[in-house]
């Protein structure tokens, strides 16, 4: 990448000073042209290549600087030169119309100029448009390659050269032609010329001036915006794009997007959504990309998942949420996990505060019961001496297999495991249930199992049974 980046400034620095040389050389020819034929059009085109020359070694420095990476100082890069630059070379190009403006209506209504016109006059302008075409379009190229400002100005810059040169040539061929054919009129054509060039060069200023002042002021791209705002509303978590602002900064984008997301997504989930966006931007226009999620309640949001959002913004664990509609009433009850070390009144006052924000979700028509337990936070280890209880294990495992007849949804049990830990006896198995069975049966099944294990064998304090599904042939 950074090889890459190097030979992209490169390219830049390199179109940069070919455009300084071909200014240089094209304010020489013409200015010769001056001394020799007097035609305002030629000298208006000296100006204009004489500016061409400044603007150019403008753009060459801007380049320079323009590319320099960010620091702390300019945290948002250099790239504001480029921008600068062009505003600058529009200026100048502004100044040499209003210059060829003056001097043109001087010669057609106060003072009289005597023009020479010859071959070797028409010969250097030709040279010069060939010059000048060959110069706009390696400029433009790069330009649009490394979305360079500087460079397309500079390239602007020389496409007007193209139009005003060959306006200059038509003006010269028009007094030769009058002074030819005794057609005295034709004279003014050169000054007609002249105000020809001004008129492109006030028109392609105008132009360029209106984007490199939209770029200073950062005004966005026309359309990006909106663009860039339906493509992220279309991607799968996103519930409404709020704000989409971009600013540009020579020929780099800074795009800051702010995103309403589901408030029950967690803090991993919004990051990748983040992710996928910044990348998904990055695809409309290479840009340094800003992703702002706001957690809002989804359109038709269900009660659970707002009672989930509510624990979650108050930092608590709950599962188990369960719900009951009974003679018009609504009764919620829930798990909340707490801190172990948490006394009872402390646990009861959180218990307290989110059955009030429960109740809030449901104008108070309801009734909420809370089962308050310990988060567990502690990793226990196995008594010392005993270890694992396999006799306890296997009369576990067999037992549970005796259940199929009475379970249908049961097909087998294995992988038992009862220890006793910090004096309590714990059992945990896995069973194999028939796969196509709704997860709200398997769970009954598997409560109900618990008990049987446990009123056979009292000694066993708690069960936990793993199901899976059994592998369908």
């Amino acid at each position: 990448m950074a090889i890459r980046l190097g030979e992209d400034v490169g390219e830049k620095k390199a179109a940069a000073l070919l455009s300084v040389g071909s200014a240089a050389l094209l304010v020489s020819l013409k200015a010769f042209l001056v001394l020799r034929t007097g035609s305002l059009g030629v000298l208006s085109e000296a100006l204009h290549s004489g500016l061409d020359l400044l603007a150019a070694i403008i753009t060459f420095l801007s380049v320079r600087m323009s590319d320099l990476p960010a620091d702390e100082k300019h945290p948002y890069g250099h790239g504001k030169v480029e921008n600068f630059s062009a505003f600058v070379e529009t200026g100048l190009l502004i100044l040499t119309a209003v210059y060829i403006v003056y001097e043109a209506f001087d010669r057609l209504f106060f003072r009289a100029v005597h023009i020479q016109p010859s071959v070797t006059a028409l010969l250097v302008l030709f040279c010069a448009l060939a010059i000048d075409l060959t110069r706009a379009r390696a400029l433009s190229n790069v330009a649009k390659k490394h979305s360079s400002e500087a460079l397309e100005a500079d390239a602007l810059h020389f496409s007007t050269d193209v139009w005003s040169t060959t306006v200059v040539i038509a003006g010269i061929a028009l007094v030769w032609a009058g002074e030819a054919w005794n057609l005295p009129w034709l004279v003014y054509a050169d000054a007609l010329a002249g105000l020809a060039v001004a008129g492109v060069i006030l028109w392609v200023g105008s132009r360029l001036g209106r984007r490199t002042l939209d770029a200073l002021l950062d005004a966005a791209p026309e359309g990006l915006q909106q663009e860039i705002a339906r493509a992220v509303g279309r991607m799968e978590g996103v519930l409404d794009v709020d704000r989409v602002r971009v600013r540009r900064a020579g020929n780099r984008h800074f795009v800051d997007a702010t995103v309403s997301v589901a408030r029950t997504a967690s803090l991993e989930q919004v990051h990748a959504l983040s992710d996928a966006i910044e990348k998904r931007i990055g695809e409309i226009v290479p840009s340094d990309v800003m992703v702002h999620a706001e957690p809002r309640a989804p359109q038709g949001e269900h009660l659970f998942e707002a009672i989930r959002a509510v624990a979650q913004r108050k930092g608590l664990a709950i599962h188990d949420v369960t719900a009951l509609q009974q003679d018009g009433k609504l009764f919620i009850e829930l798990h909340l996990e707490v801190d172990e070390n948490l006394s009872l009144r402390e646990a009861h006052r959180q218990a307290t505060e989110l059955e009030g924000e429960i109740l809030k979700i449901r104008d108070g028509s309801a009734d909420v019961n809370i089962h308050i337990e310990p988060l567990g936070r502690h990793i226990a280890t196995p008594d010392a001496g005993i270890g694992e209880m396999k006799q306890l294990s296997h009369l576990v495992e067999d037992f549970i297999n005796t259940l199929p007849a009475e379970f249908d949804e049961l097909v087998n049990c294995h992988d038992v495991h009862v220890r006793q830990v910090e004096r309590h006896i714990l059992a945990s198995c896995h069973c194999t249930m028939k796969g196509a069975l709704p997860i709200t049966q398997v769970h009954d099944v598997t409560a109900a199992l618990e008990d049987r294990v446990k009123e056979k064998f009292p000694q066993i304090a708690r069960v936990t049974i793993h199901p899976e599904p059994a592998e369908e042939k």
